[in-house]
Formats: C-alpha cells, structure tokens, sequence
C-alpha cells in the first residue's frame, strides 16, 4: 500500500511550513492536525536516538503511528554547534516552529524564542507545555498529573477512587487549543506582518474543562460528586444489561420517554402521573431504572438497538478501542485512514485503519499523504532544500551531526 497523494495546494494550510520539535502526545498532535490541513510539516528528531516516543512500550506503544502521519522527518543533534546552525537555516525559510520540551530546554539548546525571533522576525513560535507563565511554569507536567490536580480525576471515578480519563483527553486537548492559537497568530501575522512566541498548557487546557463544574457549584451552593455518583439531569441515562451484551442508553426529553414506552409496550408507566415530566421521573429512578433493567435484561442486544432507533432515543454500545475498526459509521465516511503502525516508520509494519481528524471540509475528510517518516528520513531533501550541498550533508553525517535515513 501506498499514500495517497490529493493535491497538497488543495488543503488549507498548504504553504506553511512548520518545524515541529516534539515527543509523546501533545506536540505530535498538534503537528498531526498541521499536516493533516497540508502544512509542511518537518519533525526535528534529536539525533542519534531520535524521538523517544519510539520505544515506549504499553499504554504508549502506538503513540509514535497515531500522531505523525504526513510529516517528513529530520534527526538533527541541536547540541553540535552544526547541528545548531542547520536548524537555525531551517527556521529563516520556516512559518512555525512548535515545541513541546521541558521548560527551559529549547533556550538551553541555543534555539528559544528570543534567538529565533531575530532569525526570522515572522516566525510564530508555539510552545506547548504543561503550565502558562506563572508560579507552576517551571514545573514538569504529564496528562496524568494535571487530570489530578484540576479535579477531573476525582471527577471521573468512583468516590474515593479518583481516576484518569482511558485517553490522552488533556495532551490532545492542549494541542488543538494550541492549534487554534497559532491560525490566529497566522490571521495576525497577515495584518501585521510580524511573528510572536505564543503558548498552549495542559493545566489550563485541563482546568477549562472544569468550568461547568465550577459554575454548577455556584448555582447550587454545593460542590459537585464524582460522575459516577452525581445528581444526573436525566431520569433515563446509563447503561442496561440485555441478554447478550450491554447498551448504553439515554432517553433525555419527553417526547423520547412518550416513544420510548410505547416501543416498550410500558402501558403502566405511560399512564403513571409520577413519570409525566423527565423532572419528576429523575425523583423516581430509585424504583424506576431497576424496573427497566428487569424488562430490558431478556432481550436480545440488536432487538433493543431496533427498537431504540424506531424509538429515536439515543443509545450506543458499549465498547471498546478495537470495535472502531469495524466501525460502520466510521468507514461510510472515510472516518478512517489505512497507516502503518510501526515504531521505525515509514511503511514498515502492520497495516491499521486509524481515525482521521474529526470535521470535514467542503465535504471532504482529511486523509494521508504520508506514514509517519523513519528516523531521518527526509535529512537530504530538507536539507537540500535550505541550501545545503551534497557534500555539506555528507559531511554532516559523518560527524553525526545529523542521522542517515
């Protein structure tokens, strides 16, 4: 299998091209979403090892297919005096450079935003990082730690069971708002003419999905339980057993209900005056859910499902990870792109369908042009591109300054 190759002019970033220096989740993403829109986007690996991303293993070990697709990559050693140089070439003819290192590491590398500001006056510098500036900036910050600190662990688990989100919400959350970011910066550069250092955080990112929690505190007077114990809003909204498999389903207004026990044949319950308003069934769940569980249990899952969509209510399965390669939804609409998943890159590997950027444009989904690239892959050509002879390159090599693809 090879990439597709739509015409890159046709995408919406087409033109920009974007240095990315980055490792994990949050970087890569949003240099994911960057070459996805047709960014050029280059990943700057540290040479010689190149992006640690590729020998994690378990919960991370798919980190380095799924968010550097249609990237061609570079490993340069930013610590050699050459390596530095070449980079810095790379940033004058380069729109973005996107970082997500520990603080401090880019200034220490001879590459922060004050250098780099002077080698390209419109460069938009986007740093990715686990704070804003502020008291917390200097410390180190994963998904995990700032999922704990905003509440939103204790907000996921059961009580007394704080629990992280089953995804990287937090990395991929920052990235987009990073994302969004740096197209204002790009629409301001446009005006003015200038680039600026902009920033994106986990913990802000993280604590902005609090804020419906933090108003419902206000407006009750009382702080809000974990999910798992809340006060829900609907009186129908959680997952039933039926006799091969389980259903999440919700049934959130009263015409839902009204459909819902006819499709049931819950003559009783549609005549119940306690049940009239969703309001007063949220009052009787305590009797009522158990009710519906009894009468949901014996049936067969895909006689739910049909009678739910007769019904119009809203219902899912309840899955896992790897039913989404199968997913019908998601195949109709090209809601998945074929990639090699492979630490080394490039089209070694296993085939995998992989779920593309969620939106479409005119239309059209975002889809590959190419697999995430190998460890220095691109060296000559970018290389080339900013004016570097054959034998210069070469000689970068030799003196493992840069890592032969």
């Amino acid at each position: 299998m090879t990439p597709a190759e739509p015409e890159t002019s046709c995408l919406p970033l087409a033109g920009i091209r974007v240095l990315e220096l980055s490792h994990t989740v949050m970087g890569p993403t949003a240099g994911l979403v960057l070459a996805d829109l047709g960014a050029d986007v280059i990943k700057v690996e540290p040479a010689p090892k190149g992006d640690h991303t590729r020998g994690l293993g378990g919960f991370a070990s798919g980190f380095y297919s799924a968010f550097n697709r249609n990237k061609r990559g570079i490993a340069l050693d930013l610590k050699h005096a050459d390596g530095r140089a070449a980079f810095h070439k790379l940033v004058a003819g380069a729109d973005v450079v996107l970082e997500n290192y520990g603080p401090g590491t880019m200034e220490r590398l001879g590459s922060g935003w004050d250098v780099l500001e002077k080698i390209n006056p419109r460069l938009i510098y986007l740093a990715l990082k686990g704070y804003l500036p502020g008291p917390y900036a200097h410390r180190p910050a994963l998904d995990e730690v700032v999922q704990f600190h905003v509440g939103l662990a204790y907000m996921t688990g059961p009580p007394g069971q704080p629990l992280r989100a089953g995804a990287s919400i937090i990395d991929i959350l920052g990235a987009v708002f990073g994302v969004i970011a740096l197209q204002a910066a790009l629409r301001d550069r446009d005006r003015t003419g200038k680039g600026q250092r902009i920033s994106s955080a986990l913990f802000e990112s993280a604590a902005f999905l609090m804020a419906s929690h933090m108003s419902g505190i206000v407006a009750t007077g009382e702080d809000m339980p974990p999910m798992p114990a809340r006060r829900g809003a609907w009186a129908i909204y959680e997952v039933f057993p039926c006799a091969d498999g389980e259903l999440f389903i919700g049934v959130t207004s009263d015409q839902q209900w009204a459909r819902f026990v006819e499709e049931f044949a819950l003559q009783d319950l549609a005549a119940d005056p306690r049940l009239a308003s969703n309001i007063m069934r949220v009052a009787e769940r305590e009797w009522l859910i158990p009710r519906l569980k009894e009468i949901i249990a014996p049936l067969p899952r895909a006689e739910v499902e049909e009678r739910l969509e007769r019904a119009a209510c809203s219902w899912a399965p309840v899955g896992k990870p790897r039913d989404l390669f199968e997913d019908a939804h998601l195949l109709a609409t090209n809601g998945l792109i074929e990639t090699f998943v492979s630490r080394v890159g490039g089209m070694d590997g296993k085939a995998a369908k992989l779920p593309a950027l969620p939106f479409e444009l005119g239309g059209v989904r975002m889809g590959l042009r190419r697999h995430a690239p190998r460890l220095g892959e691109h060296n000559e050509e970018v290389l080339a591109e900013a004016g570097y002879s054959a034998a210069e390159i070469a000689a970068m090599a030799e003196k493992n300054v840069i890592v032969a693809g």
